[in-house]
C-alpha cells in the first residue's frame, strides 16, 4: 500500500484525533508526575493506536475482560506503557486518577506493563518477545479453540533488530497465521541514536515481505490513511499481516519531535506547560467506545485414549522415551495440553505424542527463544503447553523463560539429553547449567525422575501444578527401580537404601541414582552401609529427609552430572546451612568431552567408583 493523501477529514477521524490528543495529554502528565517514563515512544504510536483502538477495529467486551472472543493486545515494545494505560482510560477502564500513580509502588501501572494491570496480556519490556507471545495467542485461537479474536503485536523499530522477532516472522508465516496483525512503529530513533535503518520503511517492508507476510506501509500520523491500512490488513487477510509506520518520536510536542536524547526522561513542570500549550486544548470527558467481538462458539473436544502398556522391573528404558509415553497417557485427562518440540522430537520422544495427537503438537523447528514465546502466548489463553528441547538449548531462551515466569505462565520445560551421559555427542549438547537456570525462577519447580516410572508420574504431577516446571530428562536407558504403585509428590524424595549403621547419606538424582545403588550394594559387601537418597524433587527439596539424615549420618555425598554451581549440591546446603554435618559435592568439573557414557562418568567423578572412593575417604579419616 502507499500513501494515500486525504484533504477531507471524516467524523470519525476527527473523533480519532481528539482522543488521540487525549491520550497524548495523559502520556505526557504521567510521566511528569511520575518523573521517568518513555514519553516521547508513547507519542509516536497515539494515532496508531488511537485509531486501532477507537475505529471499530479492535474488538473488545470492556465490561467482560475474559471474554475468550475478546481481541489481544500486546505492547512488544513495552516502554510504551504510558501510551498502554492511557489507551485504557480513554476507555473508561480505568480512571484518570488512576493513569496519574504511574510508576509509583503501590501501583498497578508499572514501568512496563505487568500482570497487576489487568489488561495486560502478558509482561513485557524485553524486547524483541512480543511478537512471539502474539503469535502463540494466534496459533491459540486458529489451530487450537478456533476462536476468531485476532491478535495485535506493537512493535518498536529498534526491536527488529532482535534474532527472536525474525524466528516471530519466520513461524508465523509457516502456520498462516492470518489473525495475527503487528503494528510496526518506524520513529526512527532508539534509546541512544538512530535505529539500524532509520526512516527506511522500505527497507523493513522488504525483509517482511520475504518471509512472507502481508505488508502496509502507512503514515503513522494520518488516522485516515491508518483507518484505511487497517480496513484493508482485516479484510480477508490469508497471511499475517504486518502494517509498517513511519513515525516522528516525540509527535505532537515540536522541542521533542524527532530530537535525540529523551528517551525514558519526563519533562519538568516548566517543560510540560510548554508541551500542553503546544498540544492545544483537550476533552478531558471524551471517551472512546471499543467493537464488541462476535460471540464465542463452544468447540467440543473428543479425546479417544490411546492404549499403552505399563512398565515392569525387567524394562530398561530411559526415562526421555518416558516422557514421551507420559503425554500420550495423560492427555485425555489434560484435554488443555499442547505440546511444542525444537525439531528434535525424535531425540526428546514428544513424537510419540505427535503421532497419537497430532492436532495438539506443534514443531517449532531451531528456534527456541519463539518456541518458549509461543508456548507464553498459548498459556495466557489456558492452555498448557508442554515445550521440549536438549536441555542445554533452553539456555539461549532463558530471557523468554524468565519473562514467562512475570507473566504468570502456565508452562512445562522438559530438557533432554541432560549431562555428560548423553556420551559422544561431546560438550555442545550436554546440558549441565539447566538445574541452575531453572532454580533461580522465583516459584518454579524443578524435576529430575531417574526411571520410566518416575517420569510418568512426575509428567503427570507438573501437568496438575500450575506455574513453571523443568523436567530433566537422560539419554542412556535405564533399569526400572519403581513399581506402578509408587507415588511421586512434588516436593518428595525416596530414601531406596538405609539402615541404622548407615556411615554415610548419598543424595543423587537422575542418572546418578543408579551410580548410587551399585556402589551401595558394592560397600555393602564390605560391611559399609549408606544411606542412598533419590532426590527427584530438586526445587522444592524434600528438606525433612534431607535434615533426617544429617542427624543421623555425619556425612553427605551429593552427586549429580551437573555443573557444581547452582545445582543439586547447592540445593542440599541450602537446606543445611544451619547444620554441622559436612557436605561433600560430586559434580562435572572437568571440560567435557566425546566418549561412552561410562567413560564420561568415570572422568568427571560422578561414577559408582567415585562415589564408593569417596566414601571409603570419609569412613577413613
Amino acid at each position: 500500500m502507499t500513501y494515500v493523501t486525504i484533504i477531507i477529514m471524516t467524523s470519525s477521524a476527527s473523533h480519532i484525533s481528539k482522543l488521540a490528543k487525549l491520550i497524548r495529554y495523559w502520556s505526557l502528565v504521567s510521566t511528569t508526575k511520575a518523573g521517568s517514563g518513555h514519553m516521547t515512544s508513547s507519542l509516536s504510536a497515539a494515532d496508531l493506536m488511537a485509531t486501532l483502538f477507537f475505529g471499530g477495529f479492535f474488538k473488545f467486551d470492556i465490561k467482560n475482560p475474559k471474554n475468550v472472543n475478546n481481541d489481544r493486545l500486546i505492547f512488544s515494545k513495552g516502554h510504551a506503557s504510558p501510551l498502554f494505560y492511557a489507551l485504557w482510560a480513554v476507555t473508561g477502564a480505568i480512571t484518570e486518577k488512576e493513569v496519574l500513580t504511574l510508576r509509583q509502588f503501590t501501583s498497578r501501572l508499572e514501568g512496563h506493563p505487568s500482570m497487576r494491570f489487568p489488561y495486560s496480556e502478558a509482561a513485557t519490556g524485553s524486547l524483541g518477545q512480543g511478537l512471539s507471545i502474539g503469535a502463540g495467542m494466534a496459533m491459540a485461537a486458529k489451530h487450537v479453540d478456533h476462536l476468531s479474536y485476532r491478535t495485535f503485536v506493537l512493535l518498536g523499530d529498534s526491536e527488529m533488530a532482535e534474532g527472536s522477532v525474525w524466528e516471530a516472522i519466520q513461524g508465523a508465516a509457516y502456520y498462516k497465521l492470518n489473525n495475527l496483525i503487528a503494528i510496526l512503529d518506524v520513529n526512527r530513533l532508539g534509546q541512544r541514536g538512530e535505529t539500524m535503518y532509520g526512516h527506511h520503511i522500505e527497507a523493513y517492508k522488504k525483509r517482511v515481505a520475504a518471509f512472507g507476510w502481508d505488508v502496509l506501509m502507512v503514515d503513522g500520523h494520518s488516522v485516515e490513511n491508518i483507518e484505511l491500512a487497517f480496513r484493508e490488513a482485516l479484510e480477508s487477510p490469508k497471511r499475517p499481516v504486518m502494517l509498517i509506520a513511519k513515525t516522528i518520536k516525540g509527535k505532537g510536542v515540536s522541542f521533542l519531535e524527532d530530537h535525540d536524547g529523551w528517551h525514558g526522561k519526563a519533562l519538568d513542570a516548566e517543560q510540560l506547560g510548554r508541551a500542553l500549550r503546544e498540544l492545544g486544548s483537550v476533552d478531558m470527558q471524551l471517551r472512546g467506545e471499543l467493537a464488541k467481538p462476535a460471540r464465542a462458539v463452544a468447540r467440543k473436544l473428543s479425546i479417544r485414549p490411546k492404549s499403552l502398556g505399563t512398565y515392569t522391573r525387567r524394562v530398561v528404558i530411559s526415562t526421555r522415551r518416558a516422557y514421551g509415553d507420559a503425554l500420550v497417557r495423560i492427555f485425555p485427562k489434560n484435554p488443555r495440553m499442547v505440546v511444542l518440540d525444537g525439531e528434535v522430537s525424535n531425540s526428546t520422544y514428544s513424537e510419540i505424542f505427535k503421532k497419537a495427537y497430532p492436532e495438539r503438537f506443534f514443531e517449532m523447528f531451531i528456534a527456541e527463544q519463539n518456541m518458549v514465546g509461543v508456548a507464553v502466548g498459548m498459556a495466557r489463553r489456558g492452555l498448557v503447553p508442554f515445550v521440549s528441547t536438549f536441555a542445554a538449548f533452553f539456555t539461549r531462551a532463558f530471557d523468554q523463560i524468565r519473562m514467562a515466569r512475570y507473566s504468570e505462565a502456565n508452562i512445562k520445560f522438559v530438557g533432554s539429553h541432560a549431562g555428560v551421559s548423553i556420551g559422544q555427542d561431546g560438550a555442545s549438547q550436554m546440558g549441565l547449567e539447566d538445574i541452575a537456570l531453572f532454580r533461580t525462577l522465583l516459584d518454579s519447580v524443578v524435576l529430575y525422575p531417574s526411571d520410566a516410572v518416575s517420569t510418568q508420574k512426575l509428567v503427570e504431577q507438573a501437568a496438575r501444578h500450575k506455574g513453571i516446571v523443568y523436567i530433566r530428562t537422560t539419554r542412556p536407558e535405564m533399569p526400572i527401580l519403581y513399581p506402578q504403585s509408587q507415588t511421586f509428590p512434588i516436593g518428595g524424595s525416596k530414601v531406596l537404601k538405609q539402615s541404622r549403621k548407615d556411615a554415610v547419606t548419598v543424595i543423587a538424582a537422575g542418572i546418578t541414582v543408579h551410580e548410587a545403588l551399585k556402589a551401595h550394594e558394592q560397600l555393602l559387601a564390605q560391611n559399609i552401609r549408606v544411606r542412598v537418597i533419590d532426590c527427584y524433587s530438586v526445587k522444592p527439596i524434600d528438606a525433612r529427609t534431607i535434615r533426617r539424615a544429617a542427624q543421623q549420618t555425619d556425612d553427605i555425598i551429593v552427586v549429580e552430572d551437573h555443573y557444581a554451581e547452582g545445582g543439586l549440591a547447592d540445593a542440599v546446603r541450602e537446606v543445611l546451612e544451619n547444620t554441622l554435618v559436612r557436605i561433600h559435592s560430586l559434580a562435572v568439573r572437568k571440560m567435557p568431552r566425546s566418549g561412552n557414557p561410562e567413560e564420561l562418568l568415570e572422568y568427571e567423578g560422578i561414577s559408582m567408583k567415585s562415589i564408593i572412593q569417596k566414601v571409603m575417604k570419609i569412613i577413613e579419616v
